[in-house]
């Protein structure tokens, strides 16, 4: 279809063709997941936005399309106001807006394997006020349009071998059978890709940079378990790795599957879950448990393994990132350097290790205005050269068998303002803030989180997003249940063994943007005569922070000694992984303040 016009012109028609008013579309796919394969990016195919996360509503004569902090500038520059409202979420959710929007007795539809139960309650009792209904449908309407969607991936499933996993999948299962026998439960519904990666040991490539494959699992009580995968994803080697605890299906053959729980008492979980499994659950008589699937927090506290095996893909990853740093304070003063041509060099030296699997996200690389873009994704269109005087914003992130990285630098070009040092100084006092913090067994990331803002506070300065995600092993790179926030969770008790994101940042928009984050790793933290149990975070990522945009007289002592101890080890670690010119300005980069 020639337009995004053209497209939601198509998708009312195809809504009076269903009998319906309107129509509720997600970005998300039928395990709930952040990153979707490219057949579930409904939502990029209706309106061009491009983000991560945002949903859209579409009645007769209205449409909507909501996003969240990190996209109020991206989505304006992608999708058309002249047919698009945009709604802010948490301020506005989208059956706030139904009950304001939709005609009495209007038939809304939604896609059952694309909701969570909780949301389609919401939705309903919203519409209700008005008179209106929601209703599941059996077709999206939007696949119907839609003339060339892609096919869900078929490719091959790989083991993901103990040797990165730390643990192997019977013993795994063995311990969810254990928790399952504790709840009197009979079996557990995994629907997160992730877990289902995490709990059977393997990986797939059925998503950008998010190493998964698309499939269903049941465990049960007695640690079997059957796996709904699409039989050409399967080979001999996967399948001896599985056993024969772990009986194989079609991945077709999972919502009938539901069906014969009958009589069971199953976990399903209803964050992840979505709603038609918890209907098809229902139907079948099943006693549904409403609990956390049980791969989610073993996922994220990772054991030795894992610990050792991030810190070797941190290790590399920062050589691989202060190359590209070298070569940046090198070339971009020459002119002539963009977005993309950065962005493609980075990913040329994380290549250079020769272990990289993917990036773990599209490099968010932003010159100039376009930094401030918090989730900036560079197109053609968008390029913008990196000009001295400005600040350049590189986020970015490799997958390697051993570990998933995510580290964000923010690079003066020439010379920075006054405004550009202080802030970002504002910016590196609450990053060493959270890197320095002790706290109790307990503590959750949303206590934590003004510690990284409180200097932006101060002077009436903030950020639209959450300081810190969890990080999966070879895996997601935005995990849960742990984050660092005030808003949209943040409340998950730290454990040792977490790995979390410090990323406090700040954006002028139309100006610049700073952010800078690493990796931390909870540990627990003895003191002497303690009355509770500590703990507090080890640092994981190793690349020098550009001392160009430090004001150091913003600085305490005690923040002076962090950064010149963090950069001692930047240099002890990445120093002899690289040589010649490269070593001689990671020496210059790394010298104390």
């Amino acid at each position: 279809m020639s337009s995004y016009e053209d497209r939601l012109k198509a998708l009312r028609a195809q809504l009076v063709r269903q009998k319906l008013d309107g129509f509720v579309v997600p970005l998300t796919d039928e395990h709930m997941s952040e990153y979707v394969g490219a057949y579930a990016q409904r939502l990029a195919w209706l309106t061009g936005f491009q983000g991560s996360a945002g949903s859209a509503v579409v009645l007769p004569e209205d449409a909507a399309i909501f996003v969240d902090g990190r996209y109020t500038l991206q989505v304006r520059e992608q999708v058309d106001g002249a047919h698009w409202q945009y709604q802010s979420v948490p301020q506005t959710s989208i059956a706030a807006w139904l009950k304001d929007h939709a005609g009495q007795g209007a038939r809304i539809g939604y896609d059952p394997w694309l909701h969570t139960s909780s949301w389609v309650k919401q939705a309903t009792e919203a519409l209700a006020e008005k008179g209106a209904e929601l209703v599941a449908v059996d077709t999206n309407p939007i696949d119907a349009i839609w003339p060339d969607r892609p096919a869900p991936s078929s490719a091959k499933l790989v083991v993901h071998d103990d040797r990165f996993a730390g643990r192997s999948a019977a013993e795994k299962r063995a311990e969810m059978a254990d928790w399952l026998t504790g709840k009197k439960a009979d079996a557990a519904i995994l629907s997160a890709l992730d877990s289902i990666a995490w709990t059977f040991n393997i990986r797939g490539k059925d998503v950008d940079r998010t190493p998964v494959a698309l499939a269903y699992a049941i465990v049960h009580a007695d640690a079997t378990a059957d796996l709904y995968v699409a039989p050409e994803k399967m080979d001999e080697a996967v399948a001896q790795h599985l056993g024969n605890a772990v009986r194989i299906h079609d991945r077709a053959a999972f919502a009938d599957a539901l069906a014969d729980l009958a009589g069971k008492t199953v976990v399903a979980d209803p964050e992840r879950a979505v709603a038609a499994i918890f209907e098809a659950l229902e139907q079948a008589g099943a006693t549904i448990l409403p609990l956390r699937d049980p791969a989610v927090l073993p996922k994220a506290i990772k054991n030795g393994t894992e610990i050792a095996g991030h810190k070797a893909a941190q290790a590399r990853d920062g050589a691989a990132l202060s190359r590209f740093l070298h070569w940046i304070a090198a070339e971009a003063p020459r002119g002539g350097l963009t977005e993309i041509a950065a962005a493609d060099r980075l990913e040329a030296f994380r290549k250079e290790t020769g272990l990289l699997e993917d990036l773990s996200f599209d490099t968010i690389s932003g010159a100039g205005p376009n930094g401030a873009v918090v989730h900036y994704r560079v197109e053609e269109k968008t390029n913008r050269p990196i000009e001295t005087g400005s600040l350049y914003l590189v986020d970015s992130g490799g997958q390697y068998r051993d570990g998933t990285t995510d580290v964000t630098r923010t690079i003066a070009i020439g010379t920075p303002t006054d405004e550009m040092r202080r802030r970002f100084t504002l910016v590196l006092k609450g990053h060493v803030a959270l890197a320095r913090a002790v706290f109790p067994k307990g503590t959750r990331g949303g206590q934590l989180d003004l510690l990284a803002r409180q200097y932006l506070w101060a002077e009436g300065l903030d950020y639209a997003h959450g300081t810190g995600h969890g990080v999966g092993s070879f895996l997601s790179v935005h995990e849960g249940p742990q984050r660092i926030a005030t808003f949209g969770g943040g409340d998950e008790p730290l454990a040792a063994g977490m790995i979390l994101s410090n990323e406090p940042g700040y954006y002028k928009t139309g100006e610049y943007g700073i952010r800078i984050e690493n990796l931390v790793l909870v540990e627990d933290r003895p003191i002497p005569g303690a009355e509770k149990e500590m703990l507090g975070f080890e640092t994981l990522t190793f690349a020098p922070i550009d001392r160009a945009l430090i004001a150091v007289d913003l600085l305490s002592p005690e923040e002076r000694g962090w950064i010149d101890a963090y950069h001692a080890q930047v240099l002890a670690i990445v120093s002899p992984q690289l040589d010649g010119d490269a070593r001689d300005w990671l020496t210059a980069a790394c010298a104390p303040l």
